[in-house]
């Protein structure tokens, strides 16, 4: 289990929890992201990261992606 950052690009991953406040969790679970959910990461540039989540690219600035755990 690592922080989204520090995940590979390119490759299925597995969200395995999300550890942010409240309020932040629940847009991410509106947005796809949540436990259980297959993602894959598109591009890492300085710790902002583009993923795809279902059908959909999302961007996270590294704050939110670092909160992000996969495997």
């Amino acid at each position: 289990m690592v922080p989204l950052i520090f995940a590979n690009k390119d490759t299925n991953l597995k969200i395995i929890k999300v550890t942010t406040d409240d309020k932040t969790k629940r847009h991410l679970e509106n947005l796809g992201i949540l436990a259980g959910e297959n993602i894959s990461i598109i591009s890492i540039n300085n710790g902002n990261v583009i993923l795809k989540v279902k059908e959909s690219r999302l961007a996270l600035n590294q704050g939110i992606a670092t909160k992000i755990f996969v495997e």
